[in-house]
């Protein structure tokens, strides 16, 4: 590496972000056992839980029945993706001023590159402390940091920090800060591999470094490799902004299994508009449409179909999407769990030469005239017939049906 200076990564973390979110806006729950994802009665997982309520081993993707079993105290709030998303957006543009190398992981964390960013502050820590500060200020809401010379060692660090901490890792000191973490801290070992790893007698990250590489290309493949060189705090991979998106999609839980078929094909008329907005917003176009359903059984069947040309209006991807679900209905005779539409091999938006089709044209400026509307008055303030039975069924607010999703509607 010769006179290079080692790099510092720093991984923040929003601590229990949608409640986090919520308490800012109802500071009565601050303190309270709270969990985010729907009502107790409604089906559906827990998309974010207080650090009150884990304390009774709520977590997320927990169904809610059994959240509310767990902690029949706690306070269930429904969620609001469009707030969760803005304060996202405010976090991400705050992390953006300290440094222009930034990852956005998901919603509520991202690295950020600050390597030789000393002089600006004094110290990277103390850069981490003022940015912590600043997340507190202008959104209300706790930071945990860590920081390391990788990705892997730093995004350790952040969550043993955890809630509200700063944990710096510094330079040759990898090895002996992860040493004595369970090796399930490694990210990538889930239950199977902390199985597997036991019966080899391993229990910390320490003990995981120690063992030969080919030990664990043994049991895990290629996988091995990686496991073994993050074990001992290796990790090259670059901070790297985001890529652009490979797909959109939405997808909703109903509150009863319904063979009803008006009440599924309004509500996929509803997410193919949400798809379709979403999509001319990215000034993109679409040349795969996905169908999922979710059976009673819980089992789940994908259908896709490739168009002919690629399409951004809502009526083509509804239109694609309902062929598709009356295929699979007409095969299928149980109750329908969930229901989502995807688009996905998305291409730029410019005009194709083989648009002369004057249908094609009037769905699209129906689409831009709506979009127009949508964006001024609401996504509610314009609905299709179709939709509009959707009142009876779910909660509407002038951001559109509020459609319970497992990880909330978007």
């Amino acid at each position: 590496m010769g006179n290079r200076k080692p790099r510092r990564i720093m991984h923040i973390d929003l601590d229990a972000f949608f409640v986090s979110v919520e308490q800012v806006l109802d500071p009565k729950l601050k303190g309270k056992p709270v969990v985010v994802g729907g009502k107790p009665d409604r089906r559906g997982v827990v998309a974010a839980a207080s650090y009150e309520a884990r304390a009774y081993g709520v977590h997320s993707a927990m169904p809610l029945l059994t959240a509310s079993r767990l902690c029949p105290q706690a306070i269930f709030i429904e969620g609001n993706y469009k707030l969760y998303r803005e304060a996202s957006q405010k976090f991400m543009a705050i992390l953006a001023d300290f440094s222009p190398f930034l990852e956005p992981l998901g919603i509520d964390e991202a690295y950020l590159d600050v390597t030789g960013f000393e002089s600006l502050h004094g110290s990277i820590p103390k850069m981490a402390e003022k940015l912590k500060q600043r997340v507190k200020d202008e959104l209300g809401i706790c930071a945990s940091i860590g920081i390391a010379s990788s990705k892997v060692v730093a995004k350790i660090a952040s969550e043993a920090s955890k809630p509200d901490g700063l944990l710096d890792v510094p330079a040759g000191g990898e090895s002996a800060f992860l040493a004595q973490l369970p090796a399930n801290r490694l990210p990538g070992i889930g239950k199977k591999s902390e199985q597997v790893l036991k019966n080899l007698g391993i229990g910390t990250i320490g003990q995981l470094a120690a063992l030969p590489t080919e030990t664990l290309k043994s049991h895990f493949g290629a996988f091995g490799k990686l496991i073994h060189d993050h074990a001992n705090g290796i990790d090259d991979r670059k901070v790297e902004p985001p890529a652009a998106a490979k797909s959109i999609s939405r997808e909703t839980t109903f509150n009863r299994d319904t063979r009803d078929t008006a009440t599924v094909q309004a509500t996929l008329r509803y997410q193919s508009e949400r798809v379709g907005s979403e999509l001319r917003q990215k000034e993109k176009r679409a040349r795969c449409i996905t169908l999922k359903l979710r059976y009673a059984d819980f089992t789940t069947t994908t259908r896709q179909q490739t168009l002919l040309k690629s399409a951004d209006t809502d009526q083509a991807i509804f239109d694609t999407g309902l062929k598709l679900l009356k295929n699979e209905m007409s095969r299928s005779k149980q109750a329908v769990r969930l229901i989502g539409i995807g688009v996905s091999h998305l291409v730029e938006a410019g005009k194709q030469p083989d648009m002369l089709d004057p249908s094609v044209q009037r769905l699209e400026q129906l689409n831009a005239a709506v979009d127009r509307i949508r964006k001024k008055y609401g996504f509610s303030a314009i609905q299709t017939g179709r939709t509009l039975q959707l009142r009876d069924i779910f909660p509407e607010t002038s951001e559109g049906y509020s459609l319970h999703t497992p990880s909330l509607s978007r």
